[in-house]
């Protein structure tokens, strides 16, 4: 698999004669995201060849432009969006900078590695999945996914719409709440955190050596908030289940399904040419046996609802945004199925992804020198009062 040192994949610059909140900052765009008179590329050779330039700049690039942001290029990503790793079998892999000979995580690898980097101040990227908030873990930087449905997706190319949102990423929390509350129309909400509840299957379930990175960090945050422990089985009742597998159950027939319905025409139409491990992606979305769907829908708005009782408009859930440091370059399989690093992050992901609630990635710990981050979530629409309470926490850690 090709390698790149380079988070961009075409580099521009473009800046608003408007002043605004962002007006001393840079960005980049992951190449889903519009630009106006520029291919949106979907990281895939084939998808830019049969495309035509876009006619106007998404909506989520306008607002930063507008805000006095200048855009210094799009980034690379996994193929279509469709991806964890970072790993792209025609433009390579971005470089982390945290950890150079380990994947950057995706699918917004470029975003993320442009900011780790420093090359701009902060990236937009999209979320399905993860693809914020993994790369963000793995670079050991700031990225925020959005509760669903908050920020405005259009001129960005949709993957699993029930899930897909545009967040960001930055080095900063205070860089990441301007972007964020920009993209939200939201203002800065005061954080008094009510309870910080501790997800047990999030450290439970994390390998020996994240637990053992995270006790001075749990020893803190008990030292400095209100914290307690839960378990998923007070939300989603299932007596019998055991860990974090029932709510990636759910999560996967409905994403799997969506991919298809969305991309499906254009895979079989078009016989693209794809990466080894992306192809492999899509024939699992092919091969999904829809009469999974009906169950997994009906789950999916029981646990919502049962997330929407127990987070109250003051409460943070917390755990380990991965259960494992970033893998090695080219050590992961080319099939979902094979090994358990997919399925693991993406169990853990499907928490905000069912419950359409804001998620924010931050630095906390190092494992054998590579970064994992700290995930805190907030109620579905609490976005202003996760960004507040976030630096809140993040400055309890520094301390």
């Amino acid at each position: 698999m090709p390698q790149s040192s380079c988070s961009f994949l075409a580099p521009m610059k473009l800046r608003s004669v408007a002043a605004g909140p962002l007006a001393d900052l840079s960005f980049a765009v992951k190449d889903v995201i519009d630009i106006a008179g520029h291919v949106t590329g979907c990281a895939n050779p084939d998808w830019a060849n049969s495309h035509p330039p876009a006619a106007a700049h998404a909506v989520c690039v306008e607002q930063c432009l507008q805000a006095g942001a200048i855009c210094l290029g799009k980034t690379h990503a996994d193929e279509l969006a469709f991806g964890l790793s970072g790993e792209n079998a025609f433009y390579g892999t971005p470089l982390n900078p945290a950890a150079p000979d380990r994947v950057p995580g995706g699918s917004s690898s470029g975003s993320a590695t442009a900011v780790a980097a420093g090359e701009v101040d902060f990236a937009l990227g999209t979320d399905t999945g993860g693809s914020i908030r993994l790369p963000a873990s793995n670079c050991g930087i700031w990225g925020m996914r959005p509760s669903h449905g908050r920020i405005s997706v259009a001129g960005v190319s949709p993957l699993a719409p029930g899930f897909d949102t545009v967040g960001a990423f930055a080095r900063c929390g205070g860089v990441l709440q301007r972007v964020m509350s920009l993209l939200l129309n939201i203002g800065p909400r005061p954080a008094a955190l009510g309870k910080l509840w501790l997800l047990q299957e999030g450290f439970d379930e994390a390998e020996p050596a994240v637990r053992t990175a995270f006790e001075p960090v749990l020893e803190r945050l008990a030292g400095c908030f209100p914290c307690r422990e839960m378990s998923l089985r007070s939300i989603d009742g299932e007596a019998g289940a055991t860990g974090l597998d029932n709510w990636a159950q759910v999560y996967l027939p409905i994403q799997w399904a969506e991919i298809w319905s969305t991309l499906g025409s254009w895979i079989e139409s078009a016989q693209p040419t794809l990466g080894a491990r992306t192809r492999r992606n899509f024939e699992l979305a092919r091969g999904l046996d829809r009469r999974l769907l009906p169950a997994a829908l009906a789950s999916r708005e029981h646990y919502r609802a049962a997330l929407a009782r127990f987070l109250g408009p003051e409460d943070l859930l917390c755990f380990p945004s991965v259960h494992a440091p970033a893998p090695l370059k080219g050590s992961l399989g080319l099939d979902r199925t094979q090994g358990d690093y997919f399925p693991r992050v993406l169990a853990r992901m499907a928490i905000a992804g069912i419950g359409r609630l804001p998620q924010i990635s931050l630095p906390a710990v190092d494992v054998a020198g590579v970064p994992v981050g700290l995930s805190l979530l907030a109620a579905e629409g609490n976005d202003a009062f996760l960004l507040s309470a976030a630096q809140g926490v993040a400055a309890a850690l520094d301390d």
